[in-house]
């Protein structure tokens, strides 16, 4: 069984979707990162760098295993599903969730701080430095996205088959609207986001843990993933 340590994010949700598009068995407990629960000792001791996601596989001598990228290809490995065994194979589904990884989360993870998450008082005065920052990862962010629509013009997905690399990059990618990201003319990155949101174990995994509204639409669920946040940055 596997017990997942996670929170409403998308590298939380890229565990249990792949999880659940798996069909391995599992168990989560949800991690308040308000209150920061991850910095607590008992969970900088599975994972030292206090984030989530985090694994435990108690079929496997109650192994760890920390960063939401090893914990895909650990649990496709397990499951032999979702990524190809071949070597050229393995390594473009490992390319692509590694763009996603070292480009795709930080970038618009950065996009989402300084749109949504800086202090009040700085929005308040709109300082120049704040607007440079918005639009330096709200570019950067528009670029990335840009090569994923690129690649998806002559691909069903990003990888071959459907695979974890997709998994990885939806994960984020359907959140370009929180960061402010312009994503007008993108069609097939759009038709690829609404594709894969249609799977039932997308959507269920998604729903891991359960959610209360899209904070674009909620203005509780906005004011509360907000708050949250700082709480995190301060």
């Amino acid at each position: 069984m596997i017990e997942l340590l996670t929170a409403a994010t998308p590298n939380g949700w890229k565990i249990s979707i792949t999880l659940e598009e798996l069909g391995l068995p599992y168990t989560y407990k949800a991690l308040d990162l308000g209150k920061l629960e991850q910095k607590e000792d008992w969970y900088l001791k599975l994972n030292p760098n206090g984030r989530i996601p985090t694994i435990i596989d108690h079929d496997n001598d109650d192994f760890a295993v920390f960063e939401s990228g090893a914990i895909m290809i650990y649990l496709a490995e397990k499951a032999g599903k979702l990524m190809p065994s071949d070597v050229k194979g393995r390594s473009l589904v490992i390319q692509w969730l590694m763009f996603q990884m070292g480009g795709i989360g930080p970038m618009m993870g950065q996009a989402n701080v300084f749109y949504r998450y800086a202090p009040q008082h700085l929005q308040d005065k709109k300082e120049e430095a704040l607007q440079w920052a918005i639009d330096r990862y709200q570019r950067e962010s528009r670029r990335l996205l840009t090569v994923l629509d690129t690649r998806l013009e002559d691909n069903e997905y990003l990888a071959g088959d459907y695979s974890i690399a997709d998994i990885a990059n939806w994960s984020w990618a359907r959140g370009y609207a929180w960061g402010g990201i312009d994503v007008e003319g993108l069609d097939n990155l759009k038709r690829w986001i609404d594709r894969i949101g249609e799977r039932p174990a997308v959507q269920r995994g998604f729903n891991v843990p359960p959610r209360k509204g899209e904070p674009e639409a909620n203005d509780d669920v906005r004011k509360k993933s907000v708050e949250g946040a700082r709480n995190m940055l301060a």
